[in-house]
């Protein structure tokens, strides 16, 4: 997977950022309770599937030294930074953040550490049926023995653990095993069947000194067989051609891209000047989508992807170096409004989207302040005009 730097300059990244910082947050009823859960116990929730690492979250990406630094901590009785976990249901908790820590312990205490080169499929195994098999972490094809790895100071002997391995700890595995780490447990008790609250708190996270973007935390909070789907339609050969991006972005800005797509497709009567909460809004309704409404939602993916995959690709960048989710989102919004009406447009010419691109009104409702509900609406309404009247169909 691409870094996130390599990703960024495909998206015009400050369309998906603006956002509104003084917007009204609600008061809730939430619970947090702190716990101290030894590493046997994380294991075995772990492998029962208890404590899930959504398979959307960024892949494992510590490396040996840094995992070995991790459990000579615990051995030690050092320290170490808590867990955030949010409870999904009664004893279903999906990791927020401390990810990293709690697959070190548990790569560590099955004596295996995962190839890099192999992490990205490696979460494909996660919570499918409990973990990752014995058969799978056997396999040296995903995996390697995990020996600790550890740096001896000059002058002074050989770090007494460098080189040991779960079983081969001594009597400092079950310091290892009672060792606890503490994870703070978050709840949502009201309101009912909305997570805006636990959302709001981790977008003001600093998480390891790395801030969750939105859509990294509303993929840990809202996955389901609809996000499952979301990931597929990601790796559509023309929409990664249409972005000028062959790999997934990193922190999933793409993914955001197509959400904010599909959600605004699905009509704008509840949006109320905060893309953020109108998308997490819409995540929430998708994870009771029954499978038809899935594989309809895909199917018009599928076919707005065919329109724009003529011998001359449409550029979504109006006019700039860098793609631009405003552009497309509205475009998408368009097109599929002229389908339902029985308009099918057989391609989206390239130079219809410059000219959407570059035309005044659609630049001043995307320009400053374009989250507004006033410039969210005139710009939907404006390009289906402008739309309508580039194909000649009035």
């Amino acid at each position: 997977m691409a870094s996130a730097e390599s990703d960024l300059p495909s998206f015009d990244v400050s369309e998906l950022e603006e956002d509104d910082l003084g917007a009204q947050i609600d008061e809730y009823d939430i619970v947090a309770s702190p716990n101290d859960f030894n590493t046997l116990t994380i294991n075995s929730f772990i492998e029962q599937g208890a404590i899930k690492i959504p398979a959307f979250q960024r892949n494992y990406v510590w490396d040996r030294k840094r995992a070995s630094k991790l459990i000579e901590s615990l051995i030690l009785g050092l320290p170490v930074p808590q867990v955030f976990l949010y409870e999904e249901k009664r004893n279903e908790f999906l990791v927020i953040d401390g990810q990293q820590r709690l697959l070190t312990v548990f790569f560590f205490a099955k004596q295996r550490f995962p190839r890099k080169e192999k992490r990205s499929i490696l979460r494909k195994f996660f919570n499918t049926e409990g973990g990752i098999s014995a058969e799978i972490l056997q396999d040296d094809e995903y995996f390697e023995p995990f020996k600790l790895s550890l740096p001896s100071l000059p002058g002074y002997k050989a770090n007494k653990f460098s080189g040991l391995n779960y079983e081969t700890l001594g009597n400092y595995q079950r310091q290892f095993d009672l060792r606890p780490i503490r994870n703070i447990i978050v709840k949502q008790v009201s309101p009912e069947n909305d997570n805006s609250s636990i959302f709001e708190m981790f977008n003001r996270l600093n998480t390891g000194g790395v801030n969750l973007n939105p859509q990294e935390i509303r993929a840990s909070l809202y996955h389901s067989s609809f996000f499952d789907r979301l990931f597929d339609l990601n790796q559509d050969p023309k929409w990664r051609d249409l972005l000028g991006a062959p790999e997934p972005d990193s922190r999933m800005k793409d993914i955001e891209v197509i959400l904010r797509s599909l959600a605004l497709r699905e009509g704008t009567d509840g949006y109320s000047g905060s893309m953020t909460a109108f998308v997490n809004r819409f995540c929430q309704t998708s994870r009771s989508f029954s499978a038809d409404k899935i594989n309809q939602i895909a199917a018009e993916w599928s076919w707005f992807m065919q329109v724009n995959s003529s011998a001359f690709r449409p550029n979504y960048r109006a006019g700039s170096a860098r793609f631009s989710p405003l552009l497309f989102e509205s475009i998408y919004v368009a097109a599929l409004g002229l389908r339902d009406q029985g308009t099918e447009l057989a391609t989206i010419d390239p130079g219809w989207v410059e000219n959407i691109g570059r035309d005044r009104r659609f630049t001043q409702y995307a320009q400053e302040g374009s989250t507004k509900t006033a410039n969210v609406k005139n710009r939907l309404e404006e390009t289906l005009s402008l739309l309508v009247e580039l194909a000649g169909l009035r």
